[in-house]
């Protein structure tokens, strides 16, 4: 009698509304995760589930991720459990490069350290399952998740890349490069000065650029800084716009693929770039056309989804201390000059992505506090926005071009009405303090 008590109990807590959402999000990311598998083999590499299990033995692509994903899962452990975790990942790391180094292993590619801290991470998961119950099983199964998640994104970013240059023979680049002068060519511009720099300014400005998911998990962890003692997860934070961008995002460079003016119009994209350009000559605005490139070059270019992370890495620090403000508007500052110093991008991609980095957050902060009329309409007003921008860039860049003071206003206010709208609204959405109430006045006796 009591063990069909105890299955009713179980089955009626999986019908609540939030363990089915949390469900359906296990379900969908898993087959997600397969179908990228499997079409990354049809080409014939690894999946993002390949690369992310040969990381168990072999040298990880980016050991600092792997660190802050293990941070972001120590979130719900106690300060005696991390300093555990930690040593071990250390501890196995070392091992590992003992190995390699008795047997004689080079790495050549990617970071000698790293697993220490998957492994870390899965040993959290195998704990959660074998030694908790209930709610603790559940809080420490969310920071594996969380962690696991951090690193599952990069992996299906990089599988992303490569489907959009196996199924986009043509790109649209030319269309981009003409709607650009209406905000006055800026990658040409920022291409210039950060050459000026020298070697200093460029190892500065990439780095800021590879490392983005590590700040990201800086802020992250402040935000996170109350799991271990309150032991649940607050309602929303970066990690969820961070993931929600990178998988939305891949599917916009699908309907609108463009490599980049350093690959269409510089030296890197060799014989398949329009003309060697970038950065010293802005090309002319004629009759834009689609050009066939490469099936090696990845068409990641609109929107900026670096620029779109770095605007959300942003908008989280901004209620940190001063230290992490000044954090955010440096990783925002940078990121922009690198992804235009670069040639990665345009500047008609950064406008794109700033729109898209607010609306994403828009729509996840109504998710969070429920769905109202003032949440609709912000997340409304974004999306019409990004959408007009995507049309403008494809069906009127001639147009943009050849008239900038027109159009580079519009674009910009165009940017700013979101930002203003979200900051208006969100502010409504604060809880407001009540006002310290003031004693009466009494009486006295004269």
């Amino acid at each position: 009698m009591f063990s069909r008590i105890s299955r009713r109990t179980t089955f009626a807590a999986w019908r609540r509304p939030r363990a089915m959402l949390w469900a359906a999000a296990g379900v969908a990311v898993l087959g997600f995760l397969i179908a990228l598998e499997i079409t990354a083999r049809r080409y014939g590499l690894p999946g993002p589930v390949t690369n992310q299990v040969q990381e168990v033995i072999f040298p990880p692509k980016s050991g600092f991720l792997l660190y802050a994903g293990m941070a972001l899962t120590m979130v719900v452990l106690t300060w005696r459990q991390r300093f555990i975790a930690a040593g071990a990942a250390i501890g196995i790391d070392i091992a590992f490069f003992l190995v390699r180094w008795a047997v004689g292993a080079r790495v050549t590619d990617g970071h000698p350290f790293g697993n220490g801290a998957l492994w870390v991470i899965l040993g959290c998961a195998v704990v959660a399952v074998t030694r908790r119950t209930g709610r603790e099983r559940a809080l420490l199964l969310k920071g594996v998740g969380l962690g696991l998640l951090l690193v599952a994104g990069r992996k299906t970013g990089d599988t992303w890349l490569l489907i959009t240059s196996k199924t986009r023979p043509a790109v649209l680049d030319p269309y981009v490069a003409a709607a650009d002068h209406a905000l006055g060519n800026p990658s040409w511009l920022v291409g210039r000065i950060v050459a000026a720099t020298g070697p200093i300014g460029t190892h500065v400005l990439d780095y800021v650029y590879i490392q983005l998911a590590v700040a990201a998990v800086v802020v992250a962890l402040y935000q996170l800084r109350g799991v271990a003692v309150e032991r649940r997860f607050p309602g929303h934070h970066l990690v969820r716009t961070f993931l929600v961008i990178g998988l939305l995002g891949p599917a916009i460079y699908m309907i609108f693929p463009v490599v980049g003016p350093i690959f269409a119009y510089g030296a890197d994209g060799g014989h398949w770039a329009v003309a060697d350009l970038w950065p010293n000559t802005p090309p002319p605005v004629d009759s834009p056309h689609p050009i066939p490139f490469d099936e090696i070059t990845p068409r990641n270019c609109m929107p900026s989804l670096h620029t779109a992370w770095a605007t959300a890495i942003f908008i989280h620090s901004r209620k940190g201390p001063r230290i992490l403000r000044g954090a955010g508007t440096f990783w925002l500052i940078a990121t922009l000059g690198a992804t235009l110093g670069f040639g990665y991008h345009y500047g008609v991609d950064l406008v794109a992505g700033v729109v898209f980095a607010f609306t994403v957050e828009a729509a996840l902060r109504s998710l969070d506090r429920g769905w109202d009329r003032s949440g609709t309409q912000l997340v409304a007003h974004g999306t019409a926005v990004f959408a007009a921008l995507l049309l403008s860039y494809r069906y009127l860049p001639v147009e943009m071009g050849r008239h900038p003071w027109v159009f580079g206003p519009l674009l910009i206010l165009a940017m700013a009405s979101v930002v203003h709208r979200y900051v208006r609204t969100t502010r409504l959405w604060e809880p407001k303090a009540a006002p310290a109430l003031r004693p009466e006045p009494q009486a006295e006796l004269v």
